[in-house]
């Protein structure tokens, strides 16, 4: 049996004000042009508008994928970049990053990929190229977080991206916090992606191209001890 899927609090203004606007659009159809098949065409559109909206708001009810030794997915979407890189705003040295693109169909919820203790969270304001472009892990609009396992020692770097279409990254941790795995770490709207930075050393358990759900799949292992 599914579980029931509600609407996040990030969409609650969006759906509403949008169901206003387009009641009244039909409103005025109705009234002005008194044309029914004109009237059907205005109210089958704002129907599909606000279809849209919820769909791309929806939080579905999840089983998550509780391990404390684990990385779980903070995303749903496609993996599109597993690599072993530079990072350097926080790091400095050598990581290894996990992407994942979340399209316009995905659940945009962010969750906290381990539990620990936030050390690090900053946004910064940025460009918005397309979600998958090399450069947008660096030029766009995104917010930085890094948590550390309490109990290896191993900091994990989450970063959020807004998207080409995406304006507007919500993030809900602060430094200090301590986080719990699989809550929710934050929420981007319409279309984005979200970069992992992993110590080397870190056992990868997904593929490239493979789709994730956040909450539930094992991106990785984290490493005995960070060095």
């Amino acid at each position: 049996m599914k579980g029931k899927i509600k609407i996040h609090k990030e969409g609650h203004k969006i759906l509403l004000v949008s169901g206003i606007l387009l009641l009244i659009i039909n409103l005025v159809v109705a009234y002005f042009f008194r044309n029914i098949v004109l009237y059907y065409i205005a109210a089958g559109i704002s129907l599909i508008i606000i279809a849209a909206f919820a769909s791309f708001f929806r939080i579905p009810t999840r089983k998550f994928n509780s391990n404390d030794n684990k990385i779980i997915a903070p995303a749903d979407g496609r993996i599109v970049v597993i690599e072993e890189t530079q990072e350097q705003e926080y790091f400095g040295d050598k990581r290894i990053q996990v992407s994942i693109f979340m399209s316009p169909a995905n659940v945009h919820v962010n969750r906290n990929p381990i539990s620990g203790v936030v050390k690090y969270q900053k946004y910064h304001p940025g460009k918005y190229l397309v979600a998958w472009h090399p450069k947008s892990s660096e030029k766009n609009e995104r917010n930085t977080v890094v948590i550390e396992h309490e109990e290896t020692g191993s900091e994990v770097l989450i970063r959020q991206i807004a998207g080409k279409l995406a304006r507007k990254i919500r993030w809900y941790l602060h430094e200090g916090d301590e986080v719990i795995q699989n809550a929710e770490l934050g929420f981007i709207k319409f279309g984005s992606r979200v970069d992992l930075f992993l110590p080397v050393g870190t056992k990868i358990e997904v593929d490239l191209r493979q789709k994730v759900k956040g909450g539930i799949t094992v991106i990785g292992s984290l490493p005995d001890n960070e060095e």
